[in-house]
């Protein structure tokens, strides 16, 4: 069964109509569900898969239990050695999502860097997410490196650097950009190869 990672900025307390619409074609196509347990966002998609009755989700939080469960829904507990409270502490649910998820939808404000580092961990791991741009009220799709620097090109440029501090934002960009770049060589080879066979 196909599971979809829903998350996004703490700051975005209310769903976007088009965000609404496509949590219905995921209710619709049956697909499992999985939200993080944090205020913001997390607890807005809590709200509204509780409004449509969806039974289809498991919450994941850091710890013994979550900040938030709505829909009283399946908890997956994240063991984590990190400091309760700590940014760390939560990361190790969002990781956790991403291992389990095989999609991901993101609502993003520009400048937040735990929804940015899910998109990121995400494709890292050959998955693909849909980014809803809070402020110009769009999607884009985030399936290569080259999506990814279309997506980076709407954070202001402070939100940037804060972003390259905190996670490592260029450093990663080219580790993702030199994967795929020898993901492509090696294609060509065995493509090659295959012919003078």
């Amino acid at each position: 069964m196909t599971t979809i990672f829903i998350a996004g900025s703490i700051t975005i307390k209310h769903l976007d109509v088009k965000v609404q619409e496509r949590i219905m074609n995921i209710v619709h196509q049956n697909f499992d569900v999985i939200v993080g347990d944090a205020d913001g966002v997390d607890t807005s998609i809590q709200e509204f898969l509780v409004d449509v009755n969806y039974s289809r989700v498991t919450v994941f939080c850091a710890g013994d239990t979550p900040r938030n469960n709505v829909g009283n829904w399946m908890i997956n507990n994240v063991p984590t050695y990190h400091k309760p409270g700590s940014r760390a502490y939560f990361a190790a649910k969002d990781i956790a999502m991403v291992k389990a998820a095989d999609s991901g939808l993101m609502i993003w404000d520009t400048k937040s860097t735990g929804t940015l580092n899910n998109v990121i961990e995400l494709l890292q791991d050959k998955k693909f997410s849909w980014v809803f741009i809070n402020k110009l009220k769009m999607f884009q799709a985030i399936k290569n490196v080259n999506t990814l620097e279309s997506l980076l090109e709407r954070m202001p440029p402070p939100a940037r650097l804060k972003a390259d501090t905190k996670i490592n934002l260029n450093e990663r960009v080219g580790a993702l950009r030199s994967r795929e770049q020898q993901m492509a060589l090696l294609a060509e080879w065995v493509e090659a190869d295959a012919t003078h066979a």
